[in-house]
């Protein structure tokens, strides 16, 4: 059984770390450099880092921060905001990113995905889908959540997976800052439908929400923000209560 991974989320604005409740009303979270570092010590699987006014903004991912942070840390870095070409990522990659992560340009132009599947191979490729839900129906957003689309989660998943993305980050906005837990049941449905991991994002409270992610959700891997930045929840003990449970962590 492949272990389950858990993931802090370095959401940056202005060269800081943010987070905020539903996408909006940001607060500072710290230095993103220092963060990192600090995730990289204490036992986190993975770290993302996302510029999340990159794409707003029209300009490209802070290159020069995404290769401080890479200097810093030992663990996979998968690195999104503002990537809309191979040219992108082809720098990003060659300043430390492992993988990156794709969301409004992916929706814009679907044939990104294949592109970057083929050139870089699946396992570099994650997009990123924010939805939440309308009138029963889960729904793509666009630009940091800012832009309903007219995409279903659920079909724009399939077709994700279809065209090669190695993963998928799903970020429920209905539950991003609440701390009330993950979107369980859209989870679980994302993992029946496409045969990669689903990254489970948003509503991180507790150390039992991540257990009912695995569980419940069927999500691949875990990510959160504030919890973590506010040490709200401490790695290693999140780690040793998902072992307690029968949950396959790397300690």
């Amino acid at each position: 059984m492949l272990a389950k991974r858990i993931i802090p989320c370095l959401d940056i604005k202005n060269g800081r770390t943010v987070k905020g409740v539903n996408f909006v009303d940001l607060r500072d979270a710290g230095d993103p450099v220092e963060l990192a570092e600090i995730y990289s010590s204490e036992g986190a699987d993975e770290l993302v880092f996302l510029d999340i006014s990159a794409t707003e903004e029209r300009r490209k991912t802070l290159v020069n921060m995404v290769r401080s942070v890479a200097e810093k840390i030992n663990i996979p870095f998968t690195v999104g905001g503002g990537i809309s070409s191979i040219e992108d990522v082809d720098i990003l990659l060659n300043n430390g990113a492992d993988k990156v992560s794709i969301n409004s340009s992916a929706v814009k132009n679907p044939q990104l995905i294949n592109d970057l599947a083929q050139k870089f191979g699946s396992q570099c490729v994650v997009v990123a889908i924010d939805a939440k839900q309308i009138g029963g129906q889960w729904i793509v957003h666009l630009v940091g959540g800012k832009v309903p689309t007219e995409l279903n989660l659920f079909d724009w998943a399939v077709e994700v997976a279809e065209r090669g993305a190695g993963e998928i980050l799903f970020t429920s906005m209905d539950n991003d800052g609440t701390k009330n837990g993950f979107a369980n049941e859209a989870l679980a449905k994302l993992s029946e439908l496409v045969n990669i991991p689903i990254i489970a994002s948003g509503g991180a409270g507790n150390i039992h929400h991540f257990v009912d992610s695995f569980k419940e959700g069927k999500a691949d891997a875990a990510l959160a923000a504030s919890v973590f930045h506010f040490k709200e929840i401490e790695i290693k003990a999140l780690k040793q209560e998902l072992r307690n449970n029968n949950i396959e962590v790397r300690l």
